[in-house]
């Protein structure tokens, strides 16, 4: 009996194919690339970013969109990182692949970079010298100190404050006037101004401040103790 030809012909390619498998006649099946894969991408970049000596680096990534379907890459992942000039808490890092096809997706990352910074260890007002026994080490972490930070020990050594600070606060470099005009124990000289005359007596100054820090100052002549101000480097100006 005469077969049927479309029939036959069906027949014939099936079997072609199945002998020509490494000719190309089946497609391979479509491999995509993983979301966890790209997440770490953007995590590691991101760590080596801001691998530095006394960093300690606290990186999470969202998930990404399940709708998204992108090529397995057969190179390894690019990971750029945003260059900013402070580290910012939330970024969006761009994790790349340019084998066999070229594509590019952002990822959501969260940062935490904690450094030890100095922090008070007690109220200060305005105009208050800064001693060693004025603040502590503590670890923070510096993407959310937006005014900035003090570390290091010797920046305070004879620094007033600019603006009173509660307990707990993290030094910032706005927080610091300049070096003490007066220390407590300085020899200064003690003017009292009434009108047009002006007086000029040796003292003690019993506190230390910058210009117009208020302290004690302990006349040397009469022992009379006056509240006064700084008015200059060894020079305050008694107060009515």
């Amino acid at each position: 009996m005469k077969q049927d030809a479309p029939r036959s012909g069906l027949r014939l390619a099936a079997t072609w194919c199945a002998l020509s498998w490494a000719a190309g006649c089946a497609s391979p099946a479509w491999a995509a690339q993983s979301p966890d894969a790209i997440r770490a991408a953007a995590e590691q970049a991101v760590r080596q970013h801001y691998a530095m000596p006394g960093n300690r680096v606290v990186v999470r990534t969202e998930p990404l969109d399940m709708r998204l379907k992108l090529d397995d890459c057969a190179q390894p992942l690019i990971a750029t990182v945003p260059d900013r000039a402070t580290p910012p808490s939330h970024m969006s890092v761009q994790v790349q692949c340019t084998q066999p096809r070229h594509w590019s997706v952002r990822v959501p990352v969260q940062l935490e970079l904690f450094r030890t910074v100095l922090v008070t260890s007690h109220a200060l007002q305005r105009g208050d010298g800064l001693s060693l026994a004025d603040v502590r080490q503590e670890e923070r972490d510096i993407t959310r100190l937006g005014y900035g930070y003090v570390e290091n020990l010797q920046q305070v050594a004879g620094r007033t404050l600019s603006r009173s600070l509660p307990k707990d606060a993290v030094l910032s470099p706005g927080a610091l006037g300049g070096r003490r005009m007066v220390r407590a124990g300085d020899h200064v000289q003690l003017v009292a101004r009434l009108g047009s005359i002006e007086v000029r007596a040796d003292g003690v100054a019993l506190g230390s401040g910058d210009n117009g820090a208020r302290l004690r100052v302990r006349n040397e002549n009469s022992g009379k103790i006056v509240d006064a101000m700084v008015s200059a480097p060894g020079v305050v100006t008694a107060l009515p």
